[in-house]
Order: C-alpha cells, then sequence, then structure tokens
C-alpha cells in the first residue's frame, strides 16, 4: 500500500490539477461512469465532532475508495491544528485490496475549491468583473484563488460575520494585485460573481441581494439544517450541482424543496454542461447557483491524482500491508 503524508500534499498537488480531477470526475457522473455511495456524517458527541464517510466508484478511471474525517471545532484554538480533518482511503477495484492512504486536508480544501471554480468556468458570465466573497475562513483564500483563475475580474468584495478576519481575503487581493473592498450584503448587488464558503445554519444573502445575470457558488452547506442563501433565491436562480440527491438531502436546495419552492426536476447536474448535454447558461440576466454539497469522487479523483504525482516523484511510501 502507498502512503502520501499530508506534509507531502502542499508540494505535489497543483490547483490545475485539482480542476482538472474534479471537472473529469464531475462530467463522470453525469454519463452515470461514475457513482458515490450514501453519505455517513454523525455528531459523536465528543468535542463537538462531526465525523463521516464519503465514498464511491469512478468506473470510467477505475478509482474506488472513501474519505474518512470531519470537523473537530476545537482543534484551532485548543491545539493548533485546522478544524477540518480528513484522510482518502483508495482500494484496487479488482480485489478490494487497499491501494493507498492519503492525507486529506489540503485536498479538502482544493477539491472543494476546484468544483466552485469549474461552476464559474462553465455557468459565469464571460464578462464578469467583480467577484463577491460571503465567509472568510479556512477555505475562503482557496476559494478565491481558484476562482479569479476563471475569469478576468478586476475587483473583490467581501463580507465575513467576525470583520477581523477578512483580511484573509485582503491577502488574496494583495497577491494578484486587485483591489479589495469589505462591504454589507446589500453591496453584493455588485458582484457578478458570488461564492459563499460559511458554515451557518440561517440564510445569509436574500434575493433581493444578487443583482440578475449574476452567478452563485454556495459552497458551505454539506449537512442536514445548514443553509447560506434564502431558499426565495434558489428558487428564483437555475440551480446546478454536483450530485441531485446530496443537493435535495444535504445541500442548499434542501430548505427550497421542503418548502415546496423547488422539485428534484429543477435541479441539474454541472457535469452535464461541462459533457454538452446541458446548455448552462441562457442569457445574460439568469441567475446561475451551484450547489456544492461535496461529494466522495471529488475526494477520490484528487487523491488518486497526487498518488500518480506521488509515485512519479519518488516521494511515496510503499508498505507491506
Amino acid at each position: 500500500m502507498l502512503i502520501i503524508p499530508e506534509r507531502e500534499i502542499a508540494n505535489l498537488m497543483t490547483r490545475k490539477a485539482a480542476y482538472d480531477a474534479v471537472e473529469r470526475v464531475f462530467a463522470a457522473m453525469a454519463s452515470e461512469d461514475a457513482y458515490n455511495f450514501p453519505v455517513v456524517r454523525e455528531a459523536i458527541n465528543y468535542e463537538n465532532a462531526l465525523y463521516g464517510f464519503k465514498g464511491g466508484f469512478d468506473r470510467a478511471s477505475r478509482t474506488l475508495g472513501l474519505k474518512a474525517g470531519g470537523y473537530w471545532p476545537h482543534n484551532l484554538k485548543k491545539r493548533n491544528m485546522i478544524n477540518h480533518q480528513s484522510t482518502v482511503f483508495l482500494f484496487d477495484p479488482d480485489t478490494g485490496k487497499a491501494k493507498a492512504m492519503v492525507g486529506g486536508n489540503l485536498l479538502t480544501a482544493l477539491r472543494t475549491a476546484a468544483a466552485s471554480s469549474v461552476s464559474i468556468k462553465h455557468l459565469a458570465r464571460e464578462d464578469a468583473k467583480v467577484i463577491g466573497m460571503i465567509g472568510a475562513g479556512h477555505q475562503a483564500a482557496f476559494q478565491l484563488r481558484a476562482a479569479l483563475e476563471q475569469r478576468d475580474f478586476e475587483r473583490i468584495v467581501g463580507w465575513n460575520l467576525h470583520t477581523e478576519m477578512l483580511p484573509t481575503l485582503e491577502k488574496v487581493a494583495l497577491e494578484t494585485g486587485l483591489p479589495f473592498e469589505a462591504i454589507e450584503l446589500d453591496g453584493m448587488a455588485e458582484a457578478d460573481v458570488i461564492i459563499s464558503i460559511t458554515s451557518s445554519h440561517d440564510p445569509i444573502l436574500d434575493a433581493d441581494q444578487v443583482s440578475p445575470g449574476t452567478h452563485i457558488a454556495c459552497m458551505g452547506t454539506d449537512t442536514k439544517g445548514k443553509q447560506e442563501v434564502d431558499p426565495d433565491l434558489v428558487a428564483r436562480a437555475t440551480v446546478f450541482t454536483d450530485e441531485v440527491a446530496q443537493s435535495i438531502a444535504i445541500g442548499e436546495a434542501q430548505h427550497a424543496v421542503a418548502q415546496g419552492l423547488l422539485t428534484e426536476s429543477d435541479i441539474h447536474q454541472i457535469g452535464a454542461v461541462i459533457n454538452g448535454t446541458h446548455p448552462g447558461r441562457n442569457s445574460d440576466d439568469q441567475i446561475t447557483l451551484f450547489d456544492g454539497t461535496g461529494v466522495g469522487l471529488q475526494d477520490l479523483a484528487v487523491a488518486a491524482s497526487v498518488v500518480d504525482l506521488a509515485v512519479a516523484n519518488g516521494i511515496a511510501i510503499d508498505v507491506d500491508f
């Protein structure tokens, strides 16, 4: 079995490699060449932690496995380590034998950012110039860096409940030479693309705070009860997602569906746009929304990619298991 420690991931995995892996697996899902297994996600009643498993099988690339991990909210303050902790396990689909164990913390951030980046490439207006960020936590910088590669953005605006965290976004702006402005939520009407990446359980963004033609990537809602935008906004938009079943059960669409504002048939796979079987955006006034719930196949795709890179670079640790 090959082991790729967390410490090696940053030197191996690029945003481009993550983007390519996620785009390919979304396309495979829409073509029914890949499917996810049901998600297990539980509050373990210890350290206020959420723990679970996401897995799947990609027949096209013969990638089988799971990601185990979750969210430990006290890690940063108590242990000086990030709150999200995960490990990816890959198996040989021919034999079932364990094939690789890969550190999943940085990969989770990269694959989540890649997903919103894929949605921006395929759904945002070509002339998008202003990007808005809702949330300034650990993953926000990854989201922003990946998004800025998809359009010729000229300005960044940001909002966070705790304003002292906004320098996370401002730092990325300085790196890329773009102006950054901290705004109130009403200022999001200026944005052509909005990414929300929070852990909110109450709607943050209202329908009247979004202008026609905006593309919204909702990346924080991945658990029953979480919510980042008003259900009326979801219903007003054309909704795309990684996986429809997860969107309805644990994604941003769960609330609009529960209120009867949206049905399963109103939600489309982003992979269908990638494959060309769905037209995607059809006008400059259309609001598009990507419900990024985070699927196990994303984790497996980036993990398989990093294993190949580790082997090619002589970094993979081979153990008898």
